[in-house]
């Protein structure tokens, strides 16, 4: 694999690598992952850490499990992702999460990656198990501090970025990109049980469950939309300096994403916030107008 150190072959690594890539490759996800955008030689180690993220995802969200048999499965995925850390010699893989592990081990050790943004992902997956309401704003942005802002902080670290404003530019735009997901999702979370809408957002608008239940957009629910999503675009704003902070591709990558996610919302006020009934969604329209407005970004 072109894009690791040179040195001897190892087979293993190679494999371990190709693995996460072709994970990568073949899941649907809202915005870019490991994309050909992205500098060649960062591709392998995003692989390697979507790879992880997926699977754990997979572990608390997919179908076919109970709850005692998901917080089973992201324990192991914790005791494994320690051994990893430790550098301690990993068996020889017998199948894709002996790989996923291989890989990780590696793309922690080139970019001396904190195992803490890793069990902080962790713990917000074990919370997808046991939480399905969530009380205030902040309890919601403290979720999106584990769910989504690490995966931005190894992005940075991955492209060679250890620098605390970059952190905190990073970290809002993922919170408003978890975020963005959560409101166009309104309607598929409840299917599954879960109500990410704050309830201080809701009582202030009397927005009610019941009218989930029945599918309805009521005025309430509006209102209550209309200020998460402006909350949601100051959050997008916050941001916007880490897309001018990195180097080369990852910049044009990150304000792709950043515009993608902002036209999502763009979406749900032209929906007039009716996210029950058809899921706010980016299609090929919304190709070249995102493109043009990456190219033509304005520093902020």
């Amino acid at each position: 694999m072109s894009a690791l150190a040179a040195g001897p072959p190892d087979p293993d690594l190679e494999r371990a690598y190709a693995a996460c890539e072709r994970l990568a490759r073949t899941h649907y996800e809202n915005f870019p992952v490991a994309s050909f955008l992205l500098p060649k030689r960062m591709r392998p180690g995003i692989a390697a850490i979507y790879a992880f993220a997926r699977c754990a995802d997979d572990f608390a969200d997919e179908p076919g499990y109970t709850d005692a048999e998901r917080l089973r499965l992201l324990d192991d995925w914790t005791s494994r992702l320690r051994r990893a850390a430790s550098a301690a010699p990993l068996d020889h893989p017998a199948d894709t999460n002996d790989l996923i592990f291989i890989a990780l081990q590696d793309t922690m050790r080139r970019h001396r990656l904190p195992l803490s943004l890793f069990e902080d992902l962790l713990s917000a997956f074990r919370q997808d198990v046991t939480v399905t309401r969530y009380r205030t704003w902040e309890d919601l942005l403290d979720y999106c501090s584990r769910s989504a802002n690490p995966v931005g902080r190894l992005v940075l670290r991955v492209a060679g970025h250890e620098d605390a404003s970059l952190d905190r530019a990073s970290d809002a735009v993922c919170t408003a990109l978890q975020l963005t997901n959560f409101w166009q999702d309104i309607g598929r979370d409840w299917g599954a049980g879960r109500v990410y809408v704050p309830l201080d957002a809701r009582d202030r608008t009397g927005a009610r469950e019941s009218d989930l239940a029945s599918g309805r957009m009521t005025p309430e629910w509006r209102a209550a939309m209309k200020t998460l999503v402006r909350q949601t675009r100051d959050l997008f704003a916050a941001g916007r300096p880490v897309c001018d902070g990195v180097r080369g591709r990852l910049k044009l990558e990150l304000r792709l994403t950043w515009h993608g996610g902002s036209r999502v919302l763009d979406r749900i006020e032209e929906a007039d916030y009716d996210v029950f009934h058809r899921r706010p969604a980016l299609g090929g329209a919304d190709i070249l107008p995102i493109l043009w407005r990456a190219a033509a970004w304005k520093r902020g």
